[in-house]
């Protein structure tokens, strides 16, 4: 019998009225959030969601990690007890609510342009036991980024969990998604004798269920060793200007039924194949996977 996945509960998967912390966001507030990804690499919106909308998300992906996890290639290992997991967004009852987040929208037309394509979709699960990653970037830099300091892509991160220092906490060095890759081993991670400027630029992230950060994949960043007993699930959403190429990078659909059902706002940003029935996705077994170590 063919393996096919099971969609979030029907009926949860639109907006949420009730959802949104803002019912709209300020021209100056976009600025700022453009400026820090510009000067950081990295900002945030804290309290977007309520933390109920937030336990439902952590809820969807303790689903998915579990059916993940009980298949051949249904998660792939980013170090020692650290997985990754791309999933279909009827795996996600919020999904709609996240990618039409006026902050979210916002966002990525100012950096990205009006024409942006949602072209990920999953999730980081550190668990107890997790150790230090190398410092890295997600994917080589871009020559448009290289020649005309723009950026192409935008990484969204929610955390399932209100993070606490002893749990792995996400580290990122400020400014480096401007730092010239091409010493970089496959052009994302850095050389060691490196590691002491990303150590002394390091800020450590507590984000609390209910805030969104985006951050541009090229700033040099890693997950912290987690010595709790705790797992840290943090959800990705990643965005691309057309061309970027990212696409091409996973696997992602909808069924005809949810496509219909989802607003033209989000049809128009969704590049994603639209299907009869929703395949497990057999996650990619990165470079990132190799170096790091697998889980």
């Amino acid at each position: 019998m063919t393996e096919t996945i099971r969609p979030a509960p029907a009926g949860t998967s639109r907006r949420e009225p009730a959802a949104w912390r803002d019912a709209h966001v300020d021209e100056a507030v976009v600025a700022t959030a453009v400026e820090q990804l510009h000067r950081e690499g990295i900002t945030a919106r804290q309290g977007a969601f309520g933390v109920a909308w937030a336990d439902r998300m952590a809820h969807d992906i303790d689903v998915a990690f579990h059916e993940a996890l009980s298949r051949p290639g249904g998660a792939v290992g980013r170090g020692p007890n650290r997985y990754y997991v791309e999933i279909h967004p009827e795996q996600m009852r919020g999904f709609v609510d996240l990618v039409t987040h006026p902050w979210v929208t916002a966002v990525c037309a100012a950096v990205l342009g009006p024409r942006y394509e949602i072209v990920e979709l999953g999730f980081d699960v550190p668990l107890a036991g997790a150790v230090d990653q190398p410092w890295h970037r997600d994917f080589p830099m871009p020559e448009e980024t290289r020649a005309h300091r723009r950026l192409t892509s935008l990484a969204f991160n929610l955390t399932a969990v209100d993070t606490e220092p002893d749990m792995g906490p996400f580290e990122i060095a400020p400014g480096t998604q401007w730092d010239d890759g091409t010493p970089f081993e496959h052009g994302m991670f850095p050389p060691r004798d490196a590691y002491p400027r990303y150590r002394e630029r390091a800020v450590r992230k507590y984000p609390r269920r209910g805030d969104i950060s985006a951050r541009s994949a090229l700033t040099i960043h890693r997950g912290t060793a987690n010595r709790s007993a705790k797992a840290r699930p943090v959800l990705v959403l990643g965005v691309d200007a057309p061309g970027a190429g990212n696409a091409a990078r996973h696997d992602m659909a909808v069924t005809h039924g949810y496509w219909e059902s989802l607003p033209p706002q989000v049809r128009d940003h969704l590049p994603c194949p639209v299907v009869g029935e929703l395949r497990p996705i057999v996650q990619k077994h990165t470079i990132e996977g190799l170096v790091m170590g697998d889980a």
